[in-house]
C-alpha cells in the first residue's frame, strides 16, 4: 500500500504529519544543516506520545557514512537501543565501506541487542553514494532491512526517476523503495509511475530567528509547513488511487 513519510524534528511536526494523514515520521535533529542527526531521548519520547509511528534516525555525526571509530559505533548502538525502548516503531540507519558498499558488519554492530524482527529498519540515503545499488539491495534484503530511502543517486528524485524504476524492478517486492530527496508536489505522478510506493519529504520552512553570536547567528530554525504537507498528502493519495 502506498505510504507517505515526513521527516520531522519536533512534536509540532509530528502532530502536523498526523493531521494530514501521514503513515509515519522519520524523527531527526539538525536536518537543514547536517542532513539529520539522532534526536534527543526527550524528543523521541515526546513524539512517540503523539501516537504516530516514529522511525528514529541513528546517525551520530554529520559527514560521510564510513564508521571506523568503535566509540561512534557504540554510541549509535546505545542510541538505537534507547530509541526502541522509548517506543520507536523503526530505526533509520546506514553505513558504507571504503569502496562505498553497504557495511554489513557495522550495521550489525549498530543493531546488536535489538529485536529487529519487531521493528522496521530503513537504510537511509547513504545508498545514493553506492555504485552498485542492485547489489546493495540484495545485501540489505539479506540483513532483513524493510526499506531503502533513495533519490536514485541524484541530487533530486526528479532526476533519478529512471534509476528508481530500476531499483523497484530489482527489489521485486523484497524490500520497499522509498523516494526521498527534493521531492515536490509535481514529482509525485512520475514517482508513482516508476513503481515507487512510498515517498519521503520534510515539508519544512525556515523561520527567521536571531540566536546572536552564541546561538548560531541569524540562521533561524525549521518549522513544519502544514500547508505544503497537506497538499502533498492530497496529491499522493490521488496519484496512488489511479495507478
Amino acid at each position: 500500500m502506498p505510504a507517505l513519510e515526513f521527516a520531522v524534528q519536533d512534536v509540532a511536526g509530528a502532530l502536523g504529519a498526523r493531521r494530514v494523514g501521514a503513515d509515519r515520521v522519520e524523527l531527526c535533529a539538525a536536518l537543514g544543516v547536517t542532513g539529520g542527526l539522532t534526536p534527543s531521548a526527550g524528543t523521541i519520547g515526546a513524539v512517540v506520545a503523539t501516537r504516530i509511528p516514529v522511525h528514529a534516525l541513528i546517525r551520530c555525526r554529520a559527514g560521510g557514512f564510513r564508521y571506523l571509530d568503535a566509540d561512534e559505533i557504540a554510541v549509535m548502538n546505545a542510541d538505537a537501543r534507547a530509541a526502541v525502548s522509548a517506543g520507536a516503531a523503526g530505526l533509520v540507519v546506514g553505513a558504507l565501506t571504503a569502496d562505498r558498499r553497504v557495511d554489513s558488519a557495522v550495521l550489525r554492530r549498530v543493531l546488536a541487542g535489538i529485536a529487529v524482527s519487531d521493528i522496521e529498519i530503513t537504510f537511509h540515503r547513504a545508498i545514493d553514494q553506492v555504485g552498485d545499488r542492485a547489489a546493495a539491495l540484495d545485501t540489505l534484503v539479506e540483513l532483513g532491512v524493510t526499506r531503502v530511502l533513495t533519490s536514485g543517486g541524484a541530487v533530486r528524485c526528479a532526476d533519478g526517476v529512471n534509476e528508481l524504476a530500476g531499483m523497484v524492478d530489482h527489489a521485486a517486492g523484497r524490500i520497499q523503495i522509498m523516494a526521498g530527496g527534493g521531492v515536490t508536489l509535481d514529482d509525485l505522478p512520475a514517482l508513482r509511475r516508476a513503481g515507487v510506493d512510498a515517498v519521503h519529504l520534510s515539508a519544512r520552512r525556515l523561520v527567521a530567528d536571531d540566536g546572536g553570536p552564541g546561538g548560531g547567528g541569524t540562521c533561524g530554525h525549521d518549522q513544519f509547513d502544514l500547508e505544503v504537507a497537506s497538499a502533498v498528502a492530497t496529491r499522493w493519495r490521488a496519484v496512488s488511487a489511479v495507478r
